[in-house]
């Protein structure tokens, strides 16, 4: 059977944390986009893993695979990896060796363009981590996979052809010298190196075939999205988005597993109950503009820990956004919803929602499908008492039932409006703060 976890908003939902709570019933956990720019937390016990690449099922002791949808930086790879075995884990993770491979230049010539993009409105907030270039020499046809760096006559023809082109970019577009990221020796003898690593630990795999060989087995596969679905390349708010597809489609894309395997399991939504994100672009729910929102927008920050995994930036806050939702559900299908982050409004004396927006005078449900008439709509609110702090952890031992009757109403508004039950709730970053009304895996 599969589960595929999809972020539903602008990512920063708690995905990690929903594939680590239902990674008990699963045998493998398959990233299938993004790159290291994927931050994501796990919580067990006291100890906290801040994971970046490694998919979040290796904390559980599962088979990770970065399927050939993602790119991969074998710096932050084995980095990650030696990371959790000083802390006594033992993480398996297989790559898939069509994943493209992020190089040390790929992260220069992703500063330079983000440089050359602040004093516009196109800056998209990137990590900085290469992951859009890494993307553009894929679709350029000039791109190194991980299967090349199993072959050092085949890495070095790779290197002497697409290091040359990038080298002159910074030369001869932006005028800037290029430095020792575009030696092709050293680049060959390290990444070389990391080859080897891959090679003698069995990690390279193809995809495709060792998924479908374990799901021949019967054996339960979690699809892991990073980012969430409004900043996907095709379905987000172009051209502030991620250079890949986080929607359920990319699940199929980015392993080599078909849409018909994917629809027959669950796709789960990840909502946080309320709306941040990092980087420029609209955001018609966000708090901001008066002494008020602003005192608001930052006690959330505090409260919800608002500040991007990999970057550390703080994110931007606003009110839950269902036009966005809306759109979300309908472009990956959910069949269930994970609401994380509920605690993080508690005492407030009310909540809003951005429950509709107005555009030309018009009530609209979802997205416009350009960015620039999505920050022409105002949000029509709709508002709901709040709920009073509670001893968080106490009310995920007792159930559904012991949440707060306004929280609950809160909830039950976002399962009606999306026609999608809700599969669980995240009172707390502990995997035992969350309350589990379904398990998939069980279905």
């Amino acid at each position: 059977m599969t589960v595929t976890i999809v972020g539903s908003q602008l990512g920063d939902e708690g995905k990690g944390g929903i594939v680590d709570l239902y990674g008990d019933a699963v045998d493998i956990v398959v990233r299938y986009q993004g790159g290291d720019n994927a931050g994501h937390t796990v919580v067990e016990g006291d100890e906290e893993y801040k994971l970046s690449l490694v998919p979040s099922g290796a904390i559980r002791g599962k088979v990770g695979l970065l399927g050939n949808g993602c790119v991969v930086n074998p710096r932050t790879l084995f980095d990650e990896i030696d990371g959790l075995r000083d802390r006594g884990l033992d993480p398996d993770v297989r790559v898939a060796q069509r994943a493209h491979a992020i190089l040390p230049y790929h992260r220069v010539l992703d500063g330079i363009e983000e440089e050359a993009k602040s004093d516009s409105d196109l800056e998209a907030g990137t990590t900085g981590r290469g992951i859009g270039p890494t993307y553009e020499d894929k679709v350029g046809r000039r791109g190194i996979r991980i299967g090349d760096l199993l072959d050092p006559d085949v890495l070095r023809e790779r290197l002497e052809y697409v290091v040359p082109y990038n080298r002159a970019i910074v030369e001869d577009i932006y005028g800037m010298e290029a430095g020792e990221e575009f030696d092709v020796d050293a680049l060959f003898e390290e990444f070389s190196e990391y080859g080897r690593r891959l090679r003698e630990n069995d990690m390279a795999v193809n995809a495709g075939e060792f998924i479908q060989s374990r799901l021949d087995d019967d054996e339960n596969v979690m699809f892991e999205g990073a980012q969430g679905t409004s900043i996907d390349i095709d379905h987000g708010i172009y051209p502030y988005v991620t250079s890949s597809n986080p929607t359920a489609g990319g699940a199929c894309t980015g392993t080599g597993i078909g849409p018909t395997t994917i629809g027959q399991g669950e796709i789960i939504g990840i909502v946080k109950a309320y709306l941040s994100r990092v980087g420029t672009g609209p955001l018609p729910t966000e708090l901001k503009g008066d002494e008020e929102s602003e005192d608001l927008a930052h006690y959330i920050r505090e409260e919800g820990g608002e500040y991007g995994t990999v970057t550390g930036r703080p994110r931007r806050v606003g009110w839950l956004d269902m036009p966005m939702l809306r759109h979300a559900t309908r472009a990956s299908g959910f069949t269930g919803l994970a609401v994380n982050h509920l605690d993080v409004l508690a005492g407030l004396d009310e909540v809003n929602v951005g429950h509709s927006y107005t555009l030309d005078g018009e009530e609209v449900f979802t997205m416009p499908p350009t960015t620039e008439r999505w920050g022409d709509c105002e949000p029509n609110l709709r508002t709901f008492d709040g709920w009073p702090e509670v001893d968080w952890e106490a009310t995920a031992a007792e159930g559904y039932e012991a949440i707060p009757e306004n929280a609950r109403e809160y909830l039950d508004y976002i399962s009606e409006e999306l026609d999608t039950p809700i599969y669980a709730v995240g009172v707390g970053p502990n995997r035992s703060e969350t309350i589990v009304l379904e398990r998939p895996f069980d279905r």
